[in-house]
């Protein structure tokens, strides 16, 4: 898991491609999505209580 546990609202731009996972720490199996450098991020799913992604793990670790 990465040491970065930094927030990104939904519709922010993607800093580093990967997989995120949405902050409400229940581990839907629909909170995962992973993103492209320079995409947005998508909204969460409509059930989620959460509110911002969390990068889970980088797509190229350095």
């Amino acid at each position: 898991m990465s040491e970065n546990h930094a927030t990104y609202r939904p519709g922010e731009v993607v800093p580093q491609s990967g997989i995120y996972e949405c902050d409400c720490g229940e581990a839907h199996r629909w909170s995962t999505s992973t993103d492209v450098k320079g995409h947005r991020f998508p909204p969460l799913p409509e059930d989620c209580p959460g509110g911002a992604w969390i990068m889970k793990d980088p797509a190229h670790p350095s």
